[in-house]
C-alpha cells in the first residue's frame, strides 16, 4: 500500500507539464519592435505598480515600502516560469487585507509589539511560497476550478465593503484600536462611538481626491491612480505651507532608505522575541501557519480568474499550474527583500496587455522602474497624506465591486445564492481567511449533495428482447427478481442513499434477487464499497441475493482491489476459478445488454425459475410523478 502512495506521489511529481524556463522560448527572435512595445507597457504597469504597491502595504498594516518592493520583486522573477507572457506578480487589495485581518490582528499580534510581528513578515512570505510551489508539482490548481465562482465573488464583494470601512478611519481622521479594525461590525461601531473625533481636514483631502480620481479616469483611465495621488500630495503640501492650521497626518514615518532594501537572507532558525517569551522556529511556523495557507490558498484563486481572464483575452491556454509555480517561486525570493506576499495582480496584467506588451520581458521591465522608483521615492514619501492613499483605496474597492456578477449568483440558482451570501457575510462578521474556507466549504457541500443522488429505475427486457425501463410496475404481481439500473456517481457523498434506496427495494417480501446493474456507475470508492458490502450481507441474512451486472472495468478493479468480488460470490478465500456460481457480470462494450441477461439467466438459477416473473421498481422520489405512455 505504501509503494502505490509512494509511486502515485513520484508521478504527480515527475508526470507534469511544468516548464523549467519558458523564458527561453520569448527570447528567440526577439527584436526591437518588440523591445520597444515591452518597454512603452513596462513603464505604463510600474506607474500603477508603484502607487497601488503602496496602497496594498497600507491596507495590511505594513511600511509602504513593503509594496513597492513587492512589486518590484515579483514582476521580475514572476514571468521567468509563468505560463502567460502578460502576467504581471504584485500585492493585491484582498490579499493584503487577509494578512492585516490575520497576522496584525490575530494570536501573534496580541502576543508581540508591532515590531515584533512584522519580523515574522519574511517568514510568512517564504511559507506561502513554498506552499505554492509544492501545490504546483501536486497539481492542486487542477482542482481549483471546482471551486464555485460564486466563492470568489461573495469573498471579493465583502472584502471590498470591508477595505472600505477600515479605510474610513484614514478618511475621517479616527484612530481604531487593534481589535474595533478586525470585523465590519467592529470598524463601524469603532466609527460611531468615536464619531465626536473625526476631523474636517483629511474628509476634504479623502473627499478631493475622490473625486479627482472618478473624473481623471473618463480621460486618462491608465494614469488617474498615480496622477491623483501626485496631484493631492501637491495641493496638500502648499495648503499647509500657506494655511499652517490645515494639516493632515503624512507618511513621514515610514520613509526609507537604501540600506533598507538590500536583500537579506532572512534567519528563520533562530529563536525570536514576541510578547516577552522566546518563539523558535516551529512555533513561528504554528502561528504563521493558517495566514500563509489562507493568503496561498486566495492568492492561487486570483491568479486562476486572472489567467482565466487574460486567456479569453489572448486566445492563448492557460496553465494554472505553470502560474502557481511562478507565483511561489516569486514569493520565495521577495522573502528576502522585505516584501508582502504577492499574487495575481488582474488590473496590472490587463494594463499590461491592453497597453501593447509582447513578450513577458514587458513585466520584467515594470519590476525594475519599480526599483527605480523605490530609489527616487524614498525621501517624497513623507510628504504623502494618508488620507489621500486611504480615499485612492476606497476608490479602488468600489470597482471591485461587481453589481452584474452579483445579480448573475443571486439570481442563478439557490445554491449560487446561499454561497455568495454565506461567504459575503462571514467576510463581514469573521476573519478573511475563515471566510474564503466557509465558503469554499459550502460550496463543495451543496455540489456534493447535487452530486449524491444517483437515480434508480427498474429495468426488463421488452418484447424485442431490448433491455428498457418498465412502463408500468403495478402489472406484475408476484415479482421474483428485480432488476435495478443505477445512473449517477456512487462516491463517498452518495453510498448512504444508495444503500436506502435498494434496501427500500427489498422491502418487497416477494423479491429473491436483485440484479444490479451499474453500466452508468462512474466513481466507485471505499465507502461505496463497504455500502455494497452492508447491502450484500443484510440480504443474505434475509435469504436473499444480490448480483451485479453491466460493470465497467474501473468498477471491477474497484471491486477486486478491495475483496468485496469475492464477498458477492461468497467465495472468501478466493478459490473457485470457474465461471459456475459467479455473482459479477462485466460490461461487454458490444453487446451491453449481454451481461444482465446472463444475470438474469443466473438469478433464475438461483430461485429455480426459468420463467420468474421480473418486478419494476422506480426511484421513490419520482414513485409521485405518473409516467406517459
Amino acid at each position: 500500500m505504501l509503494r502505490n502512495v509512494i509511486q502515485q506521489l513520484r508521478r504527480l511529481v515527475v508526470d507534469n507539464d511544468l516548464d523549467p524556463f519558458p523564458l527561453a522560448g520569448t527570447l528567440r527572435g526577439y527584436g526591437k519592435a518588440s523591445l520597444a512595445a515591452d518597454a512603452k507597457s513596462g513603464l505604463s504597469v510600474a506607474l500603477l505598480a508603484i502607487p497601488q504597491g503602496m496602497a496594498y502595504a497600507m491596507l495590511a498594516g505594513l511600511p509602504i515600502h513593503y509594496g513597492i518592493t513587492c512589486s518590484a520583486a515579483a514582476a521580475i522573477i514572476g514571468p521567468l516560469l509563468c505560463g502567460s507572457p502578460y502576467t504581471v506578480f504584485g500585492p493585491t487589495n484582498a490579499t493584503a487585507f487577509l494578512i492585516s485581518t490575520t497576522l496584525f490582528t490575530g494570536a501573534a499580534a496580541a502576543a508581540g509589539t508591532y515590531q515584533e510581528v512584522l519580523g515574522l513578515m519574511p517568514l510568512l512570505v517564504f511559507m506561502v511560497g513554498l506552499i505554492l510551489v509544492v501545490s504546483a508539482y501536486l497539481r492542486v490548481a487542477d482542482l481549483i476550478q471546482y471551486i464555485s465562482r460564486s466563492v470568489v465573488v461573495g469573498y471579493i464583494t465583502g472584502a471590498a465593503v470591508l477595505i472600505i470601512a477600515n479605510q474610513l478611519r484614514y478618511v475621517l481622521g479616527i484612530d481604531l484600536s487593534r481589535d474595533e479594525s478586525r470585523t465590519f461590525v467592529g470598524v463601524i461601531s469603532g466609527l460611531a462611538t468615536r464619531s465626536q473625533e473625526a476631523q474636517w481636514q483629511p474628509l476634504l483631502v479623502g473627499v478631493l481626491t475622490a473625486s479627482t480620481y472618478f473624473g481623471l479616469r473618463r480621460s486618462l483611465r491608465r494614469l488617474a491612480f498615480p496622477a491623483t495621488l501626485v496631484g493631492i500630495a501637491l495641493v496638500t503640501y502648499f495648503l499647509h505651507r500657506w494655511m499652517p492650521q490645515f494639516a493632515v497626518e503624512l507618511f513621514d514615518k515610514d520613509k526609507f532608505s537604501l540600506t533598507q532594501l538590500i536583500p537579506q537572507v532572512p534567519d528563520f532558525l533562530t529563536p525570536t522575541t514576541l510578547g516577552g517569551s522566546m518563539i523558535g522556529f516551529f512555533g513561528k511556523v504554528n502561528i504563521l501557519f493558517g495566514t500563509a495557507l489562507g493568503v496561498a490558498f486566495l492568492a492561487s484563486l486570483e491568479t486562476s480568474v486572472m489567467s482565466k481572464t487574460l486567456a479569453s483575452q489572448t486566445g492563448q491556454p492557460s496553465n494554472l499550474n505553470q502560474d502557481m509555480l511562478s507565483l511561489g517561486v516569486a514569493n520565495l525570493a521577495g522573502s528576502i527583500l522585505s516584501g508582502m506576499p504577492a499574487s495575481g495582480s488582474l488590473t496590472r496584467s490587463a494594463l499590461n496587455y491592453n497597453a501593447g506588451a509582447r513578450s513577458r520581458l514587458s513585466s520584467i521591465m515594470s519590476g525594475l522602474l519599480c526599483v527605480v522608483g523605490i530609489l527616487l521615492l524614498g525621501g517624497l514619501v513623507a510628504y504623502i497624506p494618508k488620507t489621500c492613499l486611504a480615499a485612492l483605496v476606497i476608490c479602488v474597492a468600489i470597482t471591485l465591486i461587481n453589481r452584474h456578477s452579483l445579480r448573475i449568483c443571486l439570481n442563478a440558482t439557490g445554491s449560487d445564492a446561499a454561497v455568495l451570501i454565506t461567504t459575503m457575510a462571514a467576510a463581514l462578521v469573521s476573519r478573511l481567511d475563515t471566510a474564503i474556507f466557509l465558503g469554499t466549504a459550502v460550496s463543495i457541500a451543496l455540489y456534493l449533495k447535487k452530486a449524491s443522488k444517483p437515480h434508480l429505475a427498474e429495468y426488463e427486457f421488452n418484447h424485442e428482447g431490448q433491455l428498457a425501463e418498465a412502463e408500468d410496475a403495478q402489472k406484475r404481481r408476484h415479482p421474483a427478481i428485480s432488476i435495478v439500473h443505477v445512473e449517477g456517481e456512487l462516491f463517498f457523498g452518495a453510498a448512504e442513499l444508495f444503500r436506502t434506496q435498494i434496501q427500500h427495494v427489498c422491502a418487497d417480501s416477494n423479491i429473491s434477487v436483485i440484479v444490479l446493474r451499474l453500466k452508468n456507475a462512474r466513481h466507485l470508492d471505499a465507502t461505496s464499497v463497504m455500502a455494497l458490502e452492508d447491502l450484500i450481507k443484510f440480504m443474505r441474512k434475509a435469504g436473499r441475493h444480490l448480483i451485479i451486472s453491466g460493470a465497467s472495468l474501473d468498477v471491477e478493479k474497484v471491486l477486486r482491489n478491495s475483496g468485496l468480488l469475492k464477498v458477492l460470490d461468497d467465495d472468501p478465500e478466493g478459490v473457485r476459478n470457474d465461471t459456475k456460481d459467479r455473482n459479477f457480470f462485466l460490461n461487454n462494450p458490444r453487446n451491453p445488454n449481454l451481461s444482465t441477461r446472463d444475470a438474469l439467466i443466473r438469478a433464475q438459477e438461483i430461485i429455480g425459475d426459468q420463467e420468474a416473473d421480473i418486478r419494476i421498481f422506480y426511484d421513490p422520489s419520482k414513485e409521485a410523478e405518473p409516467k406517459k405512455n
